[in-house]
């Protein structure tokens, strides 16, 4: 039993530390939304700030575009040219895809320096491109509101972890000392 333990300790550390990093990130995200009552930023603070992103970039591209409070749950309405496309929800905000990609990175980690940069950086592209996602998401449902269901449920969430994977595999073959870790 100690030789397997010995044989597989990188495999059990990595295990350990993603599992770690995941459950106090996800508790840590629990107490957040618990804490946001809606009252001064609706539904919490980040998506607000993510339907704001979105409506801003929705106007630049020339669409005219409302963000209201969904009156029946804790979401905002994006409505573009007077058509209710979307609901914004927590889930929409890519907090929770976060802090799977940190779980990762942190279970892989290189130098304190390399390790924290890569989380920072990582963590914001990935914000930024869930922004993208959402806003081509509305553009093509507006345009094409036929294929709304697959967007949404197939081709749009395979773009954000997709793209996480990417950034994972990136790390993982540039900076994770994994050479270390096996001698």
């Amino acid at each position: 039993m100690r030789a397997l333990f010995i044989k597989y300790k990188v495999v059990i550390r990595f295990i350990l530390t993603f599992l770690l990093v995941y459950v106090v990130g996800s508790v840590g995200y629990k107490f957040y939304l618990q804490l946001s009552d809606g009252s001064l930023y609706y539904p919490d603070y980040i998506t607000r700030l993510v339907g704001l992103q979105c409506e801003a970039l929705l106007n630049s591209f020339g669409y005219q575009v409302q963000l209201l409070p969904h009156p029946d749950e804790p979401s905002l309405k994006l409505i573009i040219n007077g058509v209710y496309l979307a609901r914004i929800v927590e889930g929409c905000n890519a907090l929770s895809v976060i802090i799977l990609f940190l779980s990762f990175i942190v279970a892989f980690a290189s130098n304190l320096k390399t390790t924290l940069f890569y989380m920072l950086s990582g963590s914001v592209l990935i914000y930024a491109i869930n922004i993208l996602r959402i806003v081509l998401l509305v553009m093509a449902s507006y345009h094409y509101p036929e294929y709304d269901k697959i967007l949404h449920g197939v081709v749009f969430p395979l773009i954000i972890y997709g793209f996480m994977f990417l950034l994972w595999v990136f790390w993982v073959n540039r900076f994770a000392n994994l050479k270390k870790a096996n001698e």
